[in-house]
């Protein structure tokens, strides 16, 4: 064996039966990691002779290590594995590797065409964050690798997650991935929509809104948006400071429609995995359980619960984090409930990473769906660029991105169109109250417009508002008519720039009843 270990320590509620003889000798496990200090999601890091590495156990436990957010955490230490077991198979201790390991090691993961599954320059990035955290640490020096060199840099760092899907193009997606529809607009032969309601009311909650997956994955029932703005057609809501990238709350919008559909799922589908639940007595097994007593109003919220021994807790809601939030039930017409929103088959709180499985068994179907058998036996990075083309595909965050794209657009069209302004009035306008850049980068909560523009609206960087909004005058082709609208719009972005998905440039010909 060569390869490096990695065990995480799981939350109290997912420990499961133990032996009553214990594990590896050690009789009561749990109480045995606390007294090493050992909290649940830290790593443990077991060498390829089966025994844990003591020193990298303190690497985990130290303050370098442990004031990382639980994800990062997590992300580290699987980078971190890796390069371990690159060393181990070449007889050197991680203690010992060179500058010129670490530079053969990024060329191995970034440019090494006997490497089938290389990285980009943004994934080789945050590895190397992670392993100049561990040999500073370390305090080994010269520190084999360093973020802060240009040369330990990747110059080629994108992000690969970044995607863009027009509103038509969400529509088919959803269609043939999340509804079981076939590109006719009929239902596929056994298709089983046990989650459909779910998981549409799911996207079209973060479209609208541009919450992140942990944001919109880890709401709670009592956190729905129900408050109106004046127009009627958006509802507000808060982001909890302690599921933010930021750590602080912020102030989000959601369509009406959105909210109906939140709505129509909690008194569907939701309301019969609870009823299943129950009627096998899944949450009465539960180790831990927090019955919410109150909610109290105000300027901050908090909530108040017992626990089954019958202490009494409390916290604000805005620091309680996806993990305690999945312990919170209220009591229901036939017993607890969780507070948890989003709900799996059994009942039980889906976590946000869950989401990504979601998505990606869409992909899969909208793949059989427009694509040939002989097509979908290629394996997708090998696919040509022409049948990758002829498919919408979707990650969680594509919503987000996908939402300040849509704004962007908007917004200009209404500066335009509903103030109608000249060039100069454009501008006095946004000293006064800030241009649709602006505005977008606050509906996302990123401190800096930058962020906004260099990551989330990359494909219209390049181009003028004025060209961007020029579609009610007649072009070289005599499109002027097709041009009036937003889906022309969007089409035509698709058209000129890259990453921008939709499905007249996805398709040759598009079946009527995909397209409505």
């Amino acid at each position: 064996m060569d390869e490096w270990w990695l065990v995480f320590v799981p939350d109290p509620e997912r420990w499961g039966p133990l032996p009553e003889e214990g594990v590896l000798g050690v009789r009561d496990l749990p109480a045995a990691l606390e007294a090493v200090g050992l909290r649940p999601g830290d790593p443990v890091f077991v060498r390829p002779d089966f025994a844990v590495d003591a020193e990298l156990l303190q690497f985990a436990l130290s303050p370098d290590f442990r004031d990382l957010e639980r994800e990062s955490r997590r992300n580290y230490a699987t980078d971190i594995r890796l390069l371990l077991s690159w060393l181990w198979r070449r007889g050197v201790p991680w203690r010992a590797a060179t500058i010129a390991d670490l530079r053969a090691y990024k060329q191995f993961r970034v440019d090494s065409p006997l490497n089938p599954q290389r990285i980009g320059g943004t994934k080789w990035n945050r590895e190397a964050a992670a392993l100049t955290r561990l040999y500073k640490w370390a305090k080994v020096s010269p520190l084999p690798v360093d973020v802060g060199r240009r040369a330990d840099r990747s110059a080629s760092a994108r992000s690969s997650r970044v995607s863009w899907l027009t509103p038509r193009t969400w529509g088919l997606w959803q269609d043939l991935g999340l509804r079981g529809l076939g590109r006719d607009g009929a239902p596929l032969p056994g298709w089983d929509g046990r989650t459909e309601l779910r998981n549409t009311a799911f996207v079209g909650l973060t479209l609208s809104s541009g919450l992140r997956r942990q944001e919109a994955g880890a709401m709670l029932t009592f956190e729905v948006p129900t408050r109106r703005l004046r127009s009627g057609r958006y509802c507000h809501g808060l982001v909890a400071s302690a599921l933010s990238r930021s750590k602080r709350d912020r102030t989000y919008y959601t369509s009406i429609e959105s909210v109906r559909q939140l709505g129509a799922y909690s008194e569907s589908e939701r309301a019969w995995a609870i009823q299943r639940a129950q009627a096998v007595g899944r949450y009465e097994k539960l180790s831990l359980m927090r019955l919410v007593t109150d909610v109290t109003l105000g300027p901050v919220p908090v909530v108040h619960w017992v626990e089954r021994d019958g202490a009494a807790g409390r916290r604000e809601l805005s620091l309680l984090d996806w993990r305690e939030r999945q312990w919170l039930f209220v009591e229901g017409p036939q017993g607890p409930e969780p507070a948890w929103l989003w709900l799996s088959e059994q009942g039980m709180p889906m976590l946000p990473d869950r989401w990504n499985t979601v998505f990606w068994q869409a992909n899969r179907r909208c793949e059989e769906a427009l694509l040939t058998p002989e097509e979908r036996e290629v394996p997708r990075p090998l696919r040509s660029a022409a049948v990758r083309g002829r498919v919408p595909y979707a990650t969680p965050h594509s919503t987000r991105h996908s939402m300040a794209l849509y704004m962007l657009v908007v917004l200009n069209e209404l500066m335009d169109k509903k103030y109608g302004l000249t060039a100069a009035d454009r501008r006095d306008f946004a000293q006064l109250y800030g241009d649709p850049w602006w505005l977008v980068k606050t509906l996302l909560g990123h401190r800096d417009v930058e962020t906004t523009k260099e990551h989330y609206l990359n494909p219209v960087m390049h181009l003028q508002l004025e060209s961007i909004l020029a579609f009610d005058t007649e072009d070289e082709h005599g499109e002027t008519d097709q041009m009036k609208d937003l889906n022309g719009l969007f089409t035509r972005l698709a058209r000129e720039t890259s990453g921008i998905q939709d499905i007249e440039v996805l398709f040759d010909a598009l079946p009527v009843a995909a397209a409505s």
